[in-house]
């Protein structure tokens, strides 16, 4: 027999803990989605009933809508925020400090704090915009069909832009000083700097971090849970939140398995396809 390795020697603990921890739950979860509860082979069966329950569409319709709100939002706050911590401005470094504490609040907690602020009756939103006349009677944004997606998009694009900000700041970093330079010696304004240098240089960033939002918001369900659980009527109901209840509310985790399995298919089908397209992009800019 061969010398093993010193390496893999080292590695060895590491991968019996990924094993444990990754492997076996996804390779479990596909045994389950394929068995019923009292372990008998159903084939696709499971598949075939969280297909055709109710919620399973306006769950995923849902998930796009969370998605890709939550996404586009924070990239272009976040981007742009970024841009402008750039500059040089008396209290750049206090500002920069305070456009952290989103990110750095505990999500639990942010959740039941814009809970309390977005209440019918006793939240400061609706004081705010009462008060001064703004509306004429306070707004139910956590009931109503209209805002309670588009408050729980708003939440979220709060607590994450700030990851996207330090991102693309820190790209920002790298640009060549020379470039801003020679374009102000062109006469260009801010706008044409900003739309001809500082973002393609930080593309590379902005795809990057735009990938890692995707996949956080596929699979972020505590500001929805802790606020809305779904509701009301499933306006807020996203498909991980549809597993969580199949699983842990109705004991079906057969079924509850088959929906993971199809979700994460989703998931991997959305990501090959962002990153060919960004690749795509990429080679034709070289």
């Amino acid at each position: 027999m061969g010398r093993i390795s010193p390496g893999l020697l080292f590695a060895l603990p590491a991968l019996i803990v990924l094993t444990m921890l990754v492997a076996y739950p996804v390779m479990y979860t596909g045994v389950l989605s394929v068995t019923d509860q009292q372990g008998n082979f159903v084939g696709i069966d499971n598949f075939q009933r969280v297909l055709g329950a109710r919620t399973t569409p306006i769950a995923f319709y849902n998930t796009l809508w969370w998605v890709g709100g939550s996404v586009v939002l924070q990239v272009v706050l976040g981007t742009t925020t970024a841009i402008l911590l750039n500059e040089k401005f008396p209290g750049r470094g206090i500002l920069r400090s305070i456009a952290v504490i989103p990110w750095v609040v505990p999500g639990i907690v942010a959740a039941l704090t814009w809970a309390w602020m977005f209440h019918t009756e006793f939240g400061i939103i609706n004081y705010m915009l009462t008060a001064p006349g703004l509306i004429d009677e306070p707004v139910g944004w956590l009931t109503n069909p209209d805002t309670v997606m588009p408050a729980m998009i708003a939440i979220n694009v709060w607590k994450l832009f700030p990851f996207v900000s330090i991102m693309v700041l820190a790209g920002l970093q790298s640009i060549p000083k020379d470039l801003y330079e020679a374009a102000r010696v062109d006469g260009s304004t801010f706008l044409d700097e900003t739309w001809h240098i500082t973002l393609p240089q930080v593309r590379p960033v902005i795809v990057a971090v735009t990938l890692l939002l995707v996949i956080w918001a596929l699979n972020h369900i505590t500001t929805i849970y802790a606020i809305t659980k779904g509701g009301p009527a499933n306006l807020t109901l996203i498909t991980p939140i549809q597993i969580f209840r199949l699983a842990f509310s109705s004991l079906q985790f057969n079924q509850a398995a088959a929906l993971s399995v199809l979700f994460f298919a989703a998931v991997m089908v959305i990501v090959a396809i962002y990153i060919k397209v960004s690749s795509a992009k990429e080679d034709k800019s070289l």
